[in-house]
C-alpha cells in the first residue's frame, strides 16, 4: 500500500504542474497579438463610422423636415396675408357704398321735402290769393323795432 500512495502523490504532483504549466502558458495566449489588436481596433473605428453615417443621415432628414415645414408656415402666412387684404378691401368697399348709398336717401329725402313744400307753397299762395280776390300779392310783415339799451 505504501507504493500505491507514493505512485499516486508522484501522480497529483505531476497532474499539478502540468495543470500550473497550462495556466501559465493560457494566461500568455489570452493577449492578442498587435496584428489582432490592429483588426480588433479598425473594426471598431468601421463601426464607429457607419454610426456616424447614420446619425448624419437622420440629422439630413431632419433639416428637411424642418425646412419643409418652415416652408408651409411661410405659405401659411402669406395666405393669411391675403385673406386679410381681401377682407379689408371688402370692408373698405361695403363701407363706401353704405356711405354713397346713405348719401342717395339724405338727397332724395331733401328733393321730395322740397316738392313738398313747393306744393304746400303753392296751395298756400293760391288760397291767400283766392281770399284777397286775386288782384294783390300780400304785404311783408314789418321789421321788428330795434331794442333799447
Amino acid at each position: 500500500m505504501e507504493g500505491l500512495m507514493r505512485k499516486s502523490s508522484k501522480l497529483v504532483g505531476l497532474a499539478g504542474a502540468v495543470l500550473a504549466l497550462s495556466l501559465l502558458a493560457g494566461c500568455s495566449s489570452n493577449e492578442p497579438d498587435p496584428a489582432q489588436r490592429a483588426v480588433n481596433a479598425a473594426n471598431r473605428a468601421d463601426q464607429a463610422a457607419a454610426r456616424a453615417d447614420a446619425a448624419a443621415q437622420k440629422s439630413a432628414a431632419a433639416a428637411a423636415q424642418a425646412q419643409a415645414a418652415a416652408s408651409r408656415v411661410e405659405q401659411a402666412a402669406s395666405d393669411a396675408k391675403a385673406a386679410a387684404d381681401r377682407a379689408e378691401a371688402i370692408a373698405s368697399k361695403t363701407m363706401t357704398e353704405h356711405h354713397e348709398a346713405r348719401h342717395r336717401r339724405h338727397k332724395r329725402a331733401a328733393a321730395a321735402g322740397a316738392a313738398a313744400g313747393a306744393e304746400a307753397g303753392a296751395a298756400a299762395g293760391a288760397a291767400a290769393g283766392g281770399a284777397a280776390g286775386g288782384a294783390t300779392a300780400p304785404e311783408p310783415a314789418p321789421a321788428p323795432a330795434p331794442a333799447t339799451p
